[in-house]
């Protein structure tokens, strides 16, 4: 007889292997010596000492202590032959992605055939396992349930993936990162100078702060649009994408090579050739895909105007005040807010060791878990022996073998929560309705905060479930200290550059203080 065990991901399925090829040792180790005896003959002589400290007023202890013992031994073989021999083969198997439904969901899991265990086993140096009746049992009844959970969890857009990814994306041609710089310096500088010696009447775009914002970065579609600017400013220098134009570039020399002087308009506006065209290039066109199916409130234009301004430029903020909190008082104080703008200032550099961290923490648990549950499976039939064969034992082992189990579900919930948390608040039909596309970098206090907090729930939601467990009269003790313990080491080395930017940043901020004084 074989039973298939369900994995979420492979090293889940690797480690739930080894962990029944080693109980499977154990339980062979303790049969070889005898070792399984040793708790029947704790129960009887357990019972017999109850029953002698009872003492002997009718005459009917001898009967009533063989009732006694030959329950316990009815219920203690019980336990052995379903908790604790290895009764089935076990044959591994991973979950059938719905890829469909994965694309339905805007989440992006990886086949088989993607993978290096695209060839599945279940052996591992020529062993095979088998596992016990009743936990092949719970461990398909916790998966079951697990899946279950998760499945009740509405598909949402990855705000929160999106935003790494896009803060993760570099201009990796130093040449072209030259040539923004460029443009900033002969366009952009000039043309945004020449705005403000005009101070034009700007009329609607007054009340539009999009509007006002778009003169802020140098694919500024006022610049772009309005005569006198980025059609009259010019590359100061040549520029072989645009072959010189005697009529155009009049005045300026003709170099060899043939490079000419283009307008900043089709410099920067050009099919193909132009600076947009390029940095558009950069970032990977599903990002970009998946960007545009949730920002449907906005082109596709002003979409990829949004990431490629967070590509050259620093990130906006996201405005709205969509928290209750009770920082402060009510109505405010210039002390309130001194200590605002403070703890501002502190969150922003914090975020720059935290975020990092906190990204690797989020890689890491499921690992820790996936060794949790190797561990559990291998303490098995030692907590059996040391209980002798309690039914209160096996119990309590099997729920907090399900609590484990379902921690998967908490994952998944805080990252649904911490990925569209950000679409709730921020997305279509929304009253704070943005598009920012690093809407968890920006250092909008509360923003950041909320950051942190989403941070944080990776952890804590699985601990306050295991803590429940408590209500039901299970003591799981600190079965799950191991997430923080484990990735401990993982969230220091995450933070490492940020902690040594933000070292940077403070020392450069107290030296210009000094100076400043003197």
């Amino acid at each position: 007889m074989t039973v298939t065990l369900y994995t979420n991901d492979y090293l889940e399925y690797y480690l739930t292997l080894v962990g029944w090829l080693v109980n499977n040792g154990i339980w062979n180790l303790i049969s070889d010596t005898g070792l399984f005896a040793v708790p029947f003959i704790v129960i009887v002589a357990r019972e017999w000492l109850k029953v002698r400290q009872e003492g002997a007023d009718e005459g009917n202890k001898g009967v009533l202590s063989l009732a006694r013992i030959e329950t316990h031994l009815y219920v203690g073989y019980m336990v052995v032959s379903l908790a604790g021999i290895p009764a089935v083969h076990v044959g591994l198997d991973t979950f059938q992605f719905d890829q469909e439904r994965a694309q339905q969901c805007q989440t992006t899991v990886p086949a088989p055939a993607d993978t290096g265990w695209s060839t599945t086993f279940s052996s591992l140096a020529g062993k095979s396992a088998q596992v016990p009746i009743w936990w092949a049992f719970m461990h398909a009844l916790s998966k079951g349930i697990t899946s279950g959970a998760v499945a009740a969890i509405p598909c949402g857009t990855d705000l929160r993936q999106m935003r790494m990814e896009v803060d993760a994306t570099r201009i990796a041609n130093p040449l072209l990162a030259q040539e923004v710089a460029d443009f900033s310096h002969d366009c952009f500088g000039p043309s945004r100078a020449r705005l403000f010696m005009r101070q034009p009447d700007l009329g609607a775009m007054a009340n539009d702060a999009k509007a006002l914002q778009d003169l802020n970065w140098i694919g500024s579609r006022f610049f772009l649009d309005t005569a006198g600017y980025y059609d009259t400013d010019y590359s100061k220098t040549p520029r072989t994408a645009w072959p010189y134009d005697a009529k155009r570039d009049v005045g300026l020399p003709q170099v060899t090579g043939g490079g000419g002087y283009p307008t900043c308009k089709q410099w920067w506006s050009d099919s193909g050739k132009g600076l947009r065209a390029r940095l558009q290039a950069q970032v990977a066109p599903d990002l970009l895909t998946r960007f545009q199916g949730w920002a449907n409130w906005l082109s596709q234009e002003e979409v990829t105007d949004a990431v490629i301004r967070q590509l050259v430029s620093p990130s906006n903020q996201v405005n709205g005040d969509v928290y209750t909190d009770y920082g402060g008082q009510i109505g405010g104080t210039i002390t309130n807010g001194a200590a605002r703008a403070g703890g501002t200032f502190g969150i922003a550099l914090g975020s720059l060791a935290y975020f990092p961290a906190m990204d690797m923490v989020r890689q890491a648990l499921p690992m820790v878990l996936s060794f949790i549950k190797m561990a559990m499976v291998i303490c098995i039939p030692l907590v059996l022996i040391i209980g002798s064969y309690q039914l209160q034992v096996a119990t309590t082992m099997s729920v907090i073998f399900f609590a484990i189990m379902f921690v998967d579900f908490w994952f998944e919930l805080a990252r649904w929560l911490d990925s569209t948390i950000l679409d709730a608040l921020y997305g279509s039909g929304s009253p704070h309705l943005s598009f920012n596309p690093v809407m968890g970098l920006n250092t909008a206090t509360q923003d950041a905060i909320l950051n942190f907090v989403m941070g944080a729930m990776f952890i804590i939601l699985p601990v306050f479930w295991i803590g429940t467990l408590t209500w039901a009269g299970i003591k799981a003790g600190g079965v799950l200290e191991g997430l923080s313990s484990g990735t401990r080491d993982v969230k220091d080395a995450g933070s490492m550059p940020g902690n040594a930017a933000s070292s940077r940043i403070i020392s450069h901020v107290n030296s210009g203080g000094k100076s400043g004084s003197k």
